[in-house]
């Protein structure tokens, strides 16, 4: 009888044990297979932040810049064929190159790899597109080098029309393009090449030119910050060809910005297809025009820089935070009434890095003057980025909030 009980027992936990084993190769096998290379040689989990912590959010905007010269950067400058010379650093005389192999590190999680084929995957038959000014074309730009950098085939270059860019990417009947409109309404600096205008007229109830070119787009992302630190601007109210029109010249910065973002709140408010339309609002891009933020002479700026600025949480002088909380507020004004949209606040990460201007590396459209050439601090471009650089990061985040279905991410 005993020996029945303990045959019993010991088929019990050969069963047991069998079972544990299968369940372990079950187990095994589909992590292989979820985390094993695809065809793009990135994993099916790379598309998603993975926590650190017992967090209910993944933050991807608060965090530190860390040196990583194994995985960064993303893509070589010279790789990427549509690289813009306002962007390409090392093509007009930039030597150092560390700022290529800082990776944005967030506190809380890891930001997602980009994941090019992931993301056309994604956006088969649809159109994406950048709209605002130099900024978002810096970024623009950025997500073309990602893209074509990633081994994607049949590309074409962009082609350009009137103030649209347009980037098609065949294989997935998808577009990627930029639309100029610095200011978002109509104004007198709505051409492409020729808007360096010293008087800025807006026409600031006036968006329809503009946005007749957006409402098809199933993704929209938006910028629209430096050109509105002018001291003063000309408001207009009826058509530029009118001689009915009426002018007011204006200081009030954040009240006309206000105007002009509820403008266009109210177009896409009434326009955009709320069931199809995702829409993206970028935050300030930080500028490093004044080197007394970081502890150097008032003469000084972000040329000769090539390392970013340690101190947490560093604010600059430049980056108006009211400006910001009005554009936040926009935003969220329009979620309330139900579009789908996110306010990616880059600005933080972006303070830091006072080294991944171009500064005197980028092609000069205009001529320096006699004093610029003797002094380059004065010729140095401190408000757009190098390429591959700081941008990069930026699509990371827009393309890890674009593949997200989870609701994992900070809002």
């Amino acid at each position: 009888m005993a020996e029945k009980v303990v045959h019993k027992s010991w088929i019990i936990q050969y069963n047991l044990h069998s079972i544990l084993g299968f369940l372990l190769l079950v187990f095994l096998f589909v992590s292989f297979y979820l985390m094993g290379d695809n065809s793009d040689g990135a994993s099916f989990l790379a598309n998603k932040p993975t926590r650190k912590n017992s967090s209910p959010k993944c933050d991807l905007f608060s965090g530190s810049w860390i040196v990583d010269n194994v995985s960064y950067p993303l893509y070589k400058e010279q790789q990427c064929s549509f690289m813009a010379d306002d962007f390409a650093c090392h093509k007009f005389g930039r030597k150092d190159s560390k700022y290529h192999y800082w990776r944005w590190q967030p506190i809380d999680c890891d930001l997602p790899r980009f994941n090019a084929k992931g993301l056309l995957e994604k956006l088969k038959g649809k159109r994406v597109l950048f709209v605002g000014d130099s900024l978002n074309k810096n970024q623009w730009a950025s997500m073309v080098c990602l893209i074509e950098t990633s081994g994607i085939p049949s590309l074409k270059p962009p082609i350009w029309k009137g103030n649209l860019i347009t980037f098609e990417v065949k294989e997935y009947n998808a577009t990627i393009d930029f639309y100029w409109s610095p200011l978002l309404v109509e104004s007198n600096c709505d051409d492409p090449v020729k808007h360096r205008v010293r008087d800025r007229i807006i026409r600031i109830e006036a968006i329809e030119k503009h946005a007749r070119h957006w409402i098809d787009a199933d993704i929209l992302i938006f910028d629209s910050f430096t050109w509105w630190l002018e001291a003063q601007m000309t408001l207009q109210w009826g058509s530029f060809n009118s001689s009915d029109a009426i002018h007011k010249k204006v200081g009030m910065k954040l009240r006309r910005y206000e105007m002009a973002l509820r403008t266009w709140s109210d177009w896409l408010e009434f326009q955009i297809d709320q069931k199809r339309t995702r829409l993206f609002f970028m935050s300030l891009s930080s500028s490093h025009k004044n080197a007394t933020d970081w502890g150097m002479g008032n003469d000084q700026n972000c040329y000769g820089e090539t390392e970013p600025i340690s101190r947490k949480e560093h604010w600059g002088s430049e980056s108006d935070i009211k400006m910001m909380e009005i554009a936040e507020a926009s935003v969220n004004g329009l979620k309330s009434k139900g579009l789908n949209i996110q306010y990616l606040n880059i600005t933080q990460l972006s303070e830091y890095r006072k080294d991944g201007h171009p500064s005197i590396y980028k092609r000069n459209w205009v001529a320096p003057t006699k004093e610029q050439l003797s002094n380059p601090r004065k010729n140095s471009d401190c408000v757009h980025w190098c390429l591959p650089g700081v941008p990069d990061v930026w699509n990371q985040i827009l393309c890890a909030y674009i593949m997200d279905s989870t609701t994992e991410l900070k809002e």
